[in-house]
């Protein structure tokens, strides 16, 4: 089979899924069940209390379906529950006991990752993470759609 040169969303891919399968994996080797794509809502509900769904995804820049999604995890693998909120419709996330529990254990992963990513920063000669933001910031300036057009157009 021929190998085709790799796309930038199929290098996105291949980046995403290895940092998130080795967390996953060192996530496991703490003796912990849990995605890394729990951590941001595990991390802001740790630091502010509870919150609405709604708060959570305006924290975190993503859709409320995405972030519900996500919380519907926590709550089925017993990190998270709900609350009914001031209105009917809310629901109000808040941290379980379990969660409280791990928060040390998923601290020390946490800052162990940081300092992974900080490593790799230096094999890079760059922040990926800055790398990634101004992506992300020059993609709220103009989607890529519109500069697919843009670049069609030309």
């Amino acid at each position: 089979m021929t190998r085709v040169d790799s796309s930038l969303g199929t290098l996105l891919r291949t980046l995403i899924d290895a940092l998130d399968g080795d967390l996953e994996r060192a996530y496991a080797q703490a003796g912990l069940d849990f995605r890394p794509r729990f951590t941001p809502v595990v991390r802001l509900l740790a630091a502010k209390g509870a919150l609405r769904i709604k708060d959570l995804a305006s924290c975190m820049g993503l859709s409320h379906s995405a972030v519900s999604q996500t919380v519907g995890q926590l709550v089925a693998q017993g990190w998270v529950r709900l609350e009914p909120g001031a209105d009917g419709r809310e629901r109000v996330a808040r941290l379980t006991p379990r969660a409280l529990a791990a928060l040390p254990e998923l601290q020390r992963c946490w800052a162990a990752t940081a300092r992974a990513a900080d490593a790799l920063d230096a094999e890079l000669g760059l922040d990926l993470e800055e790398v990634v933001r101004r992506a992300v910031a020059a993609l709220q300036r103009q989607s890529f759609l519109a500069r697919i057009a843009e670049a069609d157009a030309s």
